[in-house]
């Protein structure tokens, strides 16, 4: 008897966690997913801020199919000139300040964390880093290491020394920073604590602080940056701007690409002394980069950033008045909605989904649930999924 692929997702398929009855997806357009049983879902996670242009936007599936139809891999990164690397290169530095003008790219946030790390040692030629509680960078080694959560990395040690953690948005974090310190890293909002954001008088001491200590300052805008905040990026919200840059998710459109990016001087010092500082087969793929810029494209022709601050203040507004609703917080498209203690997070996720709403709830905090949904989301359709999470609600209770 053959297998059902609900079956070989449950007999083959490596998962990082248990899912008793995972849905199975056959397509998706724009907010909205399609189950193999013809059932409807509204995505409000965009795959954790993966389609922020939507799913399967026509200009993006485009450009795919155009550079399908030219080539796909050719060779390791760096060693040929691939039109679409180069013009998603440029797009990215007219649009990022002039310091931030050297793009690496990679396949992935998990990617763009460890290059961001190298560079910095490189740079300055020291190795103690500055990381922080309930921050997230990935699941690979060096990520791991900086990763704000000893739960989830107590059986994989020992991991990089020189790490130090501090609390987010604390002065202790800038007293930290020594002639010793190589990196400060830090998510410029916290995902995955529940979007906590930075003061800006606190970004703006830790980036006094790393100039007068030579400390690299990495901005980790993997999850936040390509409009999420209402911003192309993140930082541009709080007027500090990083050594280095890292970005991922979004940057694709829902094509797998990442990068990370600084000044030329800095990215230098990974060609030469030793050449082959930092390498990659398949970073920057030509299809990816298609995609990416296509994306880029999008999101800036269509004023999706201004959308993003208009449908994250309805959004706020619509579900302020809710009684089990404790907290809400809030940047652009990307809100934190804190429940009181009696509303179980995780049951409700399950009414959720039953009644056609993927949300997700974080890493870091139990009380909360995410709402990121795609930025091209009209006003009609948050009133009426806003009415369903009433619903869902009072279902809980």
């Amino acid at each position: 008897m053959q297998l059902t692929n609900r079956e070989i997702f449950q007999h083959h398929l490596a998962t990082p966690s248990v899912l008793k009855s995972p849905i199975e997806i056959v397509s998706s357009k724009g907010i909205y997913l399609y189950a193999d049983d013809n059932k409807e879902y509204i995505d409000l996670v965009s795959g954790v801020s993966v389609s922020n242009v939507g799913h399967l936007h026509p200009k993006v599936v485009r450009a795919i199919k155009d550079q399908l139809g030219k080539y796909m891999h050719l060779m390791v990164y760096g060693k040929y000139v691939q039109s679409p690397q180069v013009k998603l290169a440029e797009a990215l530095c007219n649009n990022l300040p002039t310091e931030l003008d050297s793009v690496y790219m990679v396949n992935s946030g998990s990617e763009a964390i460890e290059g961001a790390l190298k560079l910095a040692k490189r740079v300055t030629g020291k190795s103690d880093i500055i990381a922080f509680n309930n921050s997230y960078h990935g699941s690979t080694h060096g990520a791991l290491s900086i990763l704000g959560n000893e739960t989830m990395k107590s059986s994989y040690g020992p991991l990089l020394p020189g790490v130090t953690f501090c609390e987010f948005n604390s002065d202790d974090a800038i007293d930290a920073i020594t002639q010793n310190t190589a990196a400060i890293i830090l998510e410029t909002v916290q995902a995955e604590a529940g979007v906590i954001l930075p003061k800006p008088s606190w970004l703006k001491k830790i980036r006094d602080k790393c100039d007068s200590t030579g400390t690299m300052l990495i901005f980790d805008e993997i999850q936040v940056g390509f409009g999420r905040t209402g911003k192309l990026m993140a930082f541009e919200n709080f007027n500090v701007t990083p050594d280095i840059l890292c970005l991922a998710k979004a940057m694709g459109s829902g094509m797998p690409i990442g990068a990370f990016i600084s000044s030329a001087d800095n990215m230098n010092k990974l060609t030469y002394n030793p050449a082959l500082g930092h390498i990659t087969t398949f970073g920057g793929h030509p299809v990816s980069c298609a995609a990416s810029l296509a994306g880029l494209n999008v999101i800036l022709d269509e004023e999706l950033l201004s959308r993003a601050n208009i449908a994250g203040e309805l959004f706020e507004s619509l579900l302020k008045p809710v009684e089990e609703i404790k907290e809400i917080r809030r940047i652009g498209l990307m809100l934190a909605i804190e429940l009181y203690e009696e509303c179980n997070v995780p049951d409700l996720l399950k009414i959720f989904q039953e009644n056609g709403l993927i949300v997700d709830q974080f890493l870091f905090n139990d009380s909360s649930f995410r709402i990121a949904p795609p930025l091209i989301i009209t006003n009609d359709e948050i009133h009426k999924i806003v009415e369903k999470i009433k619903h869902c609600i009072k279902t809980l209770n």
